[in-house]
């Protein structure tokens, strides 16, 4: 697998319980928050970018939006692959999304990280997008290497990137499936 040196080397993880409030960090940090959000549950089926979310799929990107708005960074970019189950994910979030052709079901780390600008970009990104992209891209932050890892259907991964005594940090903030909203 690709070692891609804008991650980052190692990472300061710290896990949130999906039940916590979110500590604020300190803001004189520099830094930017990247979530990845595996679109809901899907029908079977072809052609693959028209399949729809089912009911249940309906109902679990409802409950990641109510926790988004309520736990979320405030002002989210929100970038969105073109299939129409990751639009219908977004969209119980927010209307404010822009699509983006390189995060479809082919798209790789590479293209996430060139649409979100990470690690140096400030803000916060939310991606809602595919396996395996999503899952490779949580296993570079974490362990500085690609691998197949997997993200849950209408699962939530968010991470920090900051600069502390200018040493690069990586923050895992929370993993929420949501099965536990």
């Amino acid at each position: 697998m690709d070692e891609h040196p804008a991650a980052g080397s190692g990472a300061d993880i710290c896990v949130q319980h999906e039940a916590a409030m979110m500590p604020a960090l300190d803001p004189r940090e520099t830094r930017m928050d990247l979530l990845l959000w595996r679109h809901a549950e899907a029908v079977d089926g072809s052609p693959d970018h028209t399949r729809e979310l089912t009911v249940r799929g309906l109902k679990q990107a409802r409950r990641m939006a109510v926790w988004l708005a309520e736990h979320g960074p405030k002002r989210l970019q929100v970038l969105v692959s073109p299939t129409l189950r990751t639009r219908q994910t977004a969209a119980a979030f927010t209307d404010q999304f822009q699509i983006v052709r390189t995060l479809g079901p082919d798209g790789s780390v590479a293209d996430i990280l060139s649409a979100t600008g990470w690690p140096d970009a400030s803000g916060a990104a939310l991606v809602v997008g595919h396996q395996p992209a999503l899952g490779r891209l949580a296993a570079l932050l974490l362990s500085g290497t690609e691998a197949d890892w997997t993200i849950k259907k209408g699962a939530l991964w968010w991470f920090t990137n900051r600069v502390r005594d200018n040493e690069t940090q990586t923050v895992l903030r929370a993993v929420i499936p949501s099965e536990l909203l």
